[in-house]
């Protein structure tokens, strides 16, 4: 907690906020000559580009703008010079009040839901990045809470609005390749980390508050390198990993196209847990129940790191002399293939059968602009937290799985409960830090 900003009255005025927010005040502003006035928390890296692709709509203004470092509020600030900064995310949304009206939450993954909840609760529509969070429970709730106020909602998994993707979604569901049994996906990159216990205490730099960086997780020496910018992904407390980081993305489209819902079960294949980074190689499965897209049942196979992936092409399936790209995903229909690469267009087996086949012809969208218009009043968001919550729960179910090599975790959904080991379900939700806790989580 920020030592300008005891909890007392943190609490005191977001009662205050809650109790006078009827409705959202991005959907009162939807008149023709109306500004989006948005607060922006986490502006460097990933935020750094939500902020420039937010703020490019001609019909949104920023207001307040929120970072633990300093040199990439100041960044922020650079660019928006009438915003207020902040380091702190809650005192941001209790402070501006009814001067905000929808909110971006770029941080990394252990605080998505913490902030993009405190938002909800406090009536503000929500773009949250890549996994919706961190935790399954939090996946849940996020997405209750959105629809029980119905708050324009948009998940960061840009890709989905793309025409290549919305292409081969048109096309698996054209029923071109027949009824999938299987899809295998993967990505060789590496956000695990298969080493020991983070050694050193070093005094965090004057510019990063360090404890509010740490937020729900326990707190633990700043270390350099270790944990910020960016390697936060490799470690249990704070990121999902490979699967959590580029699995959302490259398991959005066939999640989409084959309208799945939750899997029956997730079975991980790696090395022992360490309880503190993610594996550097893990080749997951689940299996998902029938669609009208799919076969009886559908297993669905996950391949990540440097040794996995891409898989072998004749793992998958893929006619001989082809190869797989570094990142994708494969569909095995009963009528045919589709390859679909990250990011490219979709490719379809055997090619002499489909040598004249006519795609659909489908456009992309402007990811961003389309949550700021539903905030607006204008249409609705492709990846609401009605269909992001449920996708990442079942990728997260994954991650899990992870903690358990070779086990076949049992999941029962409705129940959000892991029903054969009961030692998983003490990872499905979290115990926040004293003082950092949230209403709804």
């Amino acid at each position: 907690m920020s030592r300008h900003f005891r909890r007392r009255e943190f609490l005191q005025a977001s009662a205050a906020i809650a109790a006078i927010q009827v409705l959202p005040s991005a959907v009162q502003a939807s008149s023709a000559n109306a500004m989006l006035r948005t607060a922006h928390i986490g502006v460097g890296g990933m935020g750094s580009s939500d902020l420039s692709s937010v703020s490019s709509h001609p019909k949104v203004e920023v207001a307040a703008l929120c970072d633990v470092e300093l040199a990439r509020l100041k960044s922020a600030k650079a660019r928006h010079p009438h915003a207020k900064e902040f380091r702190d995310f809650r005192e941001m949304i209790s402070s501006m009040g009814d001067k905000i009206d929808a909110v971006v939450v770029s941080t990394p993954d252990h605080t998505h839901a913490p902030a993009a909840m405190t938002a909800l609760m406090n009536g503000k529509p929500v773009y949250c990045q890549k996994p919706l969070t961190h935790e399954v429970f939090e996946a849940r709730q996020l997405r209750l809470v959105a629809e029980s106020k119905k708050l324009p909602t948009q998940m960061g998994i840009q890709v989905h609005s793309d025409s290549r993707y919305r292409r081969a979604v048109a096309i698996i569901r054209s029923g071109a390749i027949g009824k999938v049994s299987e899809v295998h996906a993967w990505s060789f990159k590496n956000w695990g980390y298969d080493g020991g216990p983070i050694k050193g205490e070093h005094k965090a730099p004057d510019t990063l508050q360090w404890d509010l960086w740490l937020g729900t997780a326990a707190t633990r020496p700043y270390v350099p390198t270790v944990y910020d910018p960016g390697q936060w992904r490799k470690l249990v407390d704070f990121g999902t990993g490979t699967l959590g980081d580029m699995g959302v993305h490259i398991f959005d489209t066939p999640y989409d196209a084959l309208q799945l819902t939750a899997p029956k079960w997730a079975k991980t294949t790696c090395r022992t847990p360490t309880g503190i980074g993610h594996p550097e190689n893990n080749v997951v499965q689940y299996e998902f129940p029938p669609t009208k897209y799919t076969t009886k049942s559908l297993i669905w196979t996950w391949y990540d790191g440097p040794k996995n992936a891409p898989p072998n092409a004749e793992v998958v399936g893929l006619p001989a002399g082809n190869k797989l790209p570094s990142q994708g995903s494969f569909f095995v229909g009963e009528e045919g293939m589709l390859l679909l690469p990250h990011v490219g267009e979709a490719k379809l087996f055997p090619e002499k059968k489909f040598r004249d086949y006519k795609r659909p012809e489908v456009a992309s969208a402007n990811h961003y602009h389309q949550w700021v218009d539903a905030c607006m009043g204008n249409g609705q968001t492709s990846a609401s937290f009605s269909y992001a919550g449920p996708l990442t729960e079942a990728l997260l179910l994954g991650v899990i799985a992870n903690r358990f090599p070779d086990t076949k975790l049992e999941w029962d959904a409705e129940n959000l409960t892991v029903t054969n080991v009961s030692d998983a379900n003490k990872l499905l939700k979290r115990k926040y830090r004293e003082g950092f806790e949230v209403k709804g989580l």
